[in-house]
């Protein structure tokens, strides 16, 4: 018997699977870049029934070869309330199927592409002009380095076939499948991919260290492990969003369990069905026929799962319901659309952020309108409401900031990062638009303070540059929100709020000197003036980006 060596093996084993890990995500990431947007599209639009969403999660899935992704846009849209539970259980189905297809992919005998695939990759990544091909780049890149990993760990478990120790470990997941299946779910929760613990499982297989069956029951561990990844994107969600995570765990829990005691039966059906036998040792003392059979198994036990779950799904969201259960989420930020969580998935988390800038729109807005109501009414409540409403603007300002700053610093497209730019622009501006409607009000708190009152004239002054500056500010904001960005808007009402503030300003010097109003009436007049004015100019900056000129 020959001595293992314990560190060559262990260097192989580490680096393969960390190239596999990368290329996965490299893999992944470009994909999403050259078509994230159609797909999220895909996944808002098309989930009206179960059977097309199970559809959508399968295609969306195969496309961009992570399971983990499609969960978290999922819980995503089930915590911005765009899907109700039964849904996003519909599209989980669909997505455990369509990450079979990594499996497939490995069995295939292609790794002596693994090379060929990384050089033309860098090639297109580096020279290309073209932002589609740099991205396609990356996904040959990714597809490349995955099979270099796989044949890196393959050759790093050969030397194990000498130790008795590790043969003796590993026959027993054949006696007793239960403890493979627990090994194969906390090996993925580690790696957090099952798309990895699947490459270890057929290294391990191929080079005869764990038999066809023993595989087979890791594989099925490795379905529950993967359920991890969207229960940590749950994590401070809405309890439907927690819900629809922890569906996607008792889905593939419940599916292993019957499947545990059918075990032996259903690893003969793929036996049957697949080419070659599967415990066939070569002349290198590789199975060279095992891969085919285990991402069968792996393929089949998900068609079968979604076949047997997909008619009963209104029954497990009852089941979620029941288990967790509505008693509020635990948040006290001002975030409805957002989560750390869907950093992973840059595309549709810009399309979350445009939604929480859309509805800070409407709470500026809001504040606006309310600033020109305080004024007019004196009323104290109507004050009270516009400061409120500040520290909720304030905070979103604040807390969107920090997301888009910590989302511009992933691997994003051009396209992205420019929507990224847009968006910080518009939440200043925003944000500002809110500072001065609560200046507006704590003009307006002086003049009753004070027991100051304005000429009619002044009145009628302030009405008309009132209705022209919330007028402007809302045709802006709904220009902008009603996206399909850069359209033309009118911005003559911004020249017309400048005019009226010079013209305004020189009647109250005129009023002034003929002893109409007081010098401390006559400062918080044109203090208001300029506040006004000066919200027009923030709307007009959105207005820039709503027709595509803003730097």
């Amino acid at each position: 018997m020959e001595s293992v060596n314990w560190l060559a093996l262990i260097y192989g084993l580490v680096g393969g699977l960390g190239l596999f890990l990368y290329g996965m995500k490299m893999m992944s990431e470009g994909l999403q870049k050259s078509a994230g947007s159609s797909l999220r599209n895909i996944l808002e639009k098309l989930t009206t029934n179960r059977v097309v969403g199970t559809f959508v999660g399968v295609v969306v899935t195969t496309i961009i070869q992570s399971s983990s992704a499609t969960t978290v846009m999922v819980v995503g849209f089930v915590n911005a309330g765009l899907m109700n539970l039964v849904q996003a259980l519909s599209i989980v189905l669909g997505a455990n199927v369509g990450t079979t297809v990594t499996a497939q992919l490995i069995a295939f005998k292609i790794g002596k592409l693994a090379l060929p695939a990384i050089g033309i990759g860098v090639f297109m990544r580096m020279f290309a002009g073209n932002k589609k091909y740099h991205y396609w780049g990356e996904v040959l890149i990714g597809f490349g380095l995955l099979f270099l990993g796989l044949q890196i760990m393959k050759e790093g478990f050969v030397p194990l076939r000498h130790s008795v120790l590790f043969r003796e470990a590993f026959v027993s997941f054949s006696h007793n499948p239960i403890l493979a299946v627990v090994a194969g779910a906390v090996l993925t929760m580690i790696v957090q991919s099952s798309s990895a613990t699947i490459g270890i499982t057929v290294a391990l297989a191929t080079t005869g260290l764990i038999d066809y069956y023993a595989a087979c029951a890791l594989v099925l561990g490795e379905n529950i492990g993967t359920t991890i990844t969207a229960n940590l994107a749950a994590i401070g969600t809405n309890p439907t969003a927690r819900r629809a995570a922890f569906g996607h765990f008792l889905i593939n829990a419940l599916g292993v369990c019957y499947m545990l005691v059918f075990l032996k039966y259903f690893t003969q059906a793929v036996d049957v069905m697949t080419p070659g036998d599967p415990n066939f040792i070569n002349a290198d003392g590789n199975q060279p026929y095992i891969a085919r059979h285990i991402a069968n198994l792996h393929t089949g036990f998900n068609i079968v799962n979604l076949f047997i779950f997909m008619p009963v799904l209104h029954i497990l969201a009852r089941i979620c319901e029941k288990i967790i259960p509505d008693k509020g989420n635990g948040r006290d930020d001002a975030l409805v659309f957002l989560d750390d969580c869907l950093i992973e998935t840059p595309d549709f988390a810009v399309s979350q952020a445009r939604k929480e800038v859309s509805r800070m729109s409407a709470l500026s807005l809001e504040m606006l309108k309310l600033s020109r109501d305080a004024f007019f009414t004196r009323d104290q409540k109507v004050i009270e409401k516009v400061h409120e409403l500040e520290d909720t603007v304030d905070l979103l300002e604040k807390d969107i900031s920090t997301f888009l700053v910590r989302l511009n610093q992933e691997q994003i497209s051009a396209n992205t990062s420019r929507e990224l730019n847009s968006l910080l622009h518009v939440l200043h501006d925003l944000e500002k638009i809110g500072d001065y409607a609560e200046n507006i009000v704590n003009y307006t708190d002086k003049l009753i303070e004070s027991g100051i009152r304005f000429t009619g004239e002044a009145m009628q002054e302030m009405e008309e540059i009132f209705e022209v500056a919330i007028r402007f500010t809302e045709n802006v904001m709904a220009a902008y929100n009603a996206g399909g960005l850069p359209k033309e808007i009118d911005t003559e009402d911004e020249n017309t709020i400048d005019k009226m503030r010079k013209r305004f300003k020189k009647n109250h010097l005129d009023r002034l000197q003929n002893g109409a109003c007081s010098v401390e009436t006559g400062i918080l007049f044109v203090d208001i003036l300029n506040n006004l004015e000066k919200a027009g100019d923030q709307a007009f900056n959105i207005a820039q980006v709503v027709m595509g000129e803003d730097s």
